[in-house]
């Protein structure tokens, strides 16, 4: 089958590679119809990862058609359509029955990961193979592992380019709003303008917020912030940030700030373009936050953020806390709101194009070229 794999040296390309197999009874085979480009590739293609090798298969994202099932899969049958969850999640381990798939032990992203953070979290599509992750959606076909606990039917009145972003978009951007307990007259800041962003400002007004503010410098992606309903725009190359974020919030500061930004690449012309691992946003949050505010951090990205304002973070009483990504527990719920027309996101599906120009996809997703927030593939 046809696939996008990593080439090596922050390039793409489409490959031949053998068809996926069973290997579990668990597993079910699914033809994919449609992939997204998402944040968390960045580093792959910044060279930020060193495990990897060329001839993976990326993507994190993707929705198809169930083609084959192993004997244990009981949820799916051939040709039901589903999306997948990034995270890959057994439902049985300690983490799992906690309500953690995120951190589930049997889905794990490998040995290689513990040295940088200590322990290693579940796996994910298009991670490397020696972070312990699986061949990605961007190809023909792919194999999920412990498919009646990360594969979710799709509503029939869900198009394909709606429902691929429930596959961690949308649970990430909710997952946001849910760490950060927004609650009813609450203002929210949010830094990052991409799919991640939109959709945690979504979800703050959807929970009650009285003010969403989003932070970006691309002016293309504002113009689309302020297309949703309640949400506010700032370009930070043109204001003092800090001073209208509190003149927003009543001089005390919004009670929630969320770090969307994730991993950028570095050069000119790209935010914040000295520091590609996102730390100023990071510092921007944590100063902007009022005291005993709440400061969530949706991470996409490896390594370390240097010059982290412990003092005002332990003086300001504030609290931190942070997810790479949601598990598929919440999925269900946002299909439904898709199917209410309650939750939008294909308009964040700025370009789309087929699999075979993926190198010209990726360029521009990670240029931020043209006006892109995501790119779908279809093989």
């Amino acid at each position: 089958m046809k696939a996008l794999c990593w080439a090596g040296a922050g390039l793409v390309e489409v490959r031949r590679v053998p068809d996926p197999e069973l290997r579990n009874a668990q597993d079910m085979i699914v033809r994919v119809r449609r992939s997204t480009t998402c944040g968390a590739d960045l580093p792959l293609l910044a060279g930020r990862v060193p495990e990897a090798s060329a001839g993976e298969v990326l993507g994190r994202e993707f929705l198809g058609d169930v083609v084959e099932v192993g004997p244990e899969v009981r949820r799916h049958r051939v040709a039901d359509r589903v999306v997948v969850g990034a995270a890959v999640a057994c439902g049985a381990c300690w983490f799992c029955r906690q309500g953690m798939p995120s951190c589930c032990d049997n889905g794990t992203g490998g040995v290689a990961a513990e040295p940088e953070w200590g322990q290693p979290p579940a796996g994910g599509y298009g991670r490397p193979a020696r972070l312990g992750g699986f061949a990605g959606g961007h190809a023909e076909y792919v194999r999920v592992p412990y498919a009646d606990v990360g594969a979710f039917a799709v509503p029939e009145s869900v198009s394909d380019e709606r429902a691929v972003f429930a596959a961690d978009a949308a649970p990430a951007g909710w997952y946001g709003a849910e760490l950060g307990e927004v609650a009813p007259g609450d203002v929210v800041a949010v830094w990052g303008a991409g799919a991640v962003g939109q959709l945690t400002a979504d979800a703050a007004v959807a929970r009650g917020a009285d003010r969403v503010v989003v932070v970006d410098d691309r002016d293309d992606r504002l113009r689309m912030v302020t297309g949703h309903d309640g949400v506010e725009a700032l370009n930070h190359r043109y204001v003092d940030v800090l001073a209208e974020l509190r003149e927003r919030s009543g001089g005390r500061g919004p009670d929630v700030c969320v770090d969307a930004s994730g991993m950028t690449a570095a050069g000119p012309g790209r935010w914040p373009a000295a520091e590609p691992d996102g730390g100023a946003a990071l510092r921007e949050a944590v100063h902007a936050c009022r005291k005993g505010g709440v400061v969530v951090v949706l991470d996409a990205r490896p390594g370390f953020v240097d010059r982290f304002p412990l003092g005002a973070f332990a003086d300001k009483g504030l609290a931190v806390r942070a997810a790479r990504r949601r598990g598929g527990a919440a999925i269900p719920a946002l299909l439904e709101r898709m199917a209410r027309d309650e939750l939008v996101t294909e308009h964040l599906a700025t370009h789309r194009m087929p699999l075979e120009r993926g190198a010209e996809g990726y360029a521009l997703f990670r240029d931020r070229a043209d006006g892109c927030v995501r790119v779908v593939f279809t093989p």
